[in-house]
């Protein structure tokens, strides 16, 4: 495998993940810059929507590729948003990405008011498939655990980060560096799970 496809118009991840397979000799390319569009995601769990994205891309570039899948699930609201979470809010016209982070943020501080359990974690599943029909993708999980604050924190990230408070630092995600977060993170720890299928052969 020389070239890989991500079934992702984030330029942001696409660095990320792009220094990660650098080492492996593999390419790895944005699906939109071969003019492929963004799947539809009509599913309930972070697996099936990126099998379903990484299989859209693969058909449409004719190319192995990989897509991830990741939310916020707070246990006190019985896991949402979780694959709900990049539009929460769903509100029309919300405007740009900060924009709708912040709607998104509302709501959910909003549904926990007065509810004293705040323990959430992200989650992220990341699939390869090596062809559209790949009847054996590669599939990794990774987590990361933390609580929901009252008040945001930090300048970093993105989406729910200034209010996912990590006890052991004592930090929001938003007060980390981009490298420490990368070590710390449920996209950090999905990829190396991956990236060591890959390396083992799978």
């Amino acid at each position: 495998m020389k070239q890989l496809i991500l079934a992702s118009s984030n330029p942001g991840k696409l660095r990320e993940f792009a220094q990660m397979f650098a080492p492996l000799g593999i390419e790895l390319i944005a699906q939109s810059s071969l003019g492929v569009a963004d799947a539809d995601e009509p599913h309930d769990t972070f697996l099936e929507n990126a099998l379903a994205k990484a299989r859209h891309a693969s058909r449409q570039a004719k190319l192995p590729a990989m897509a991830d899948d990741s939310g916020i699930c707070v246990r006190a609201l019985d896991g949402q948003p979780g694959v709900h979470s990049a539009r929460f809010a769903d509100v029309a016209g919300a405007g740009d990405r900060a924009s709708q982070d912040a709607l998104n943020n509302e709501k959910l501080l909003a549904l926990l008011r007065g509810k004293p359990d705040r323990v959430a974690h992200y989650a992220c599943v990341i699939v390869l498939v090596r062809h559209d029909k790949d009847p054996e993708p590669l599939v990794a999980h990774g987590t990361w655990q933390g609580l929901i604050a009252d008040a945001p924190r930090g300048a970093n990230g993105f989406g729910y980060d200034p209010y996912f408070f990590l006890p052991d630092l004592g930090k929001t995600a938003a007060e980390l560096e981009p490298g420490e977060k990368n070590m710390l993170s449920h996209r950090g720890k999905a990829l190396r799970r991956l990236l060591a299928q890959l390396k083992a052969g799978a």
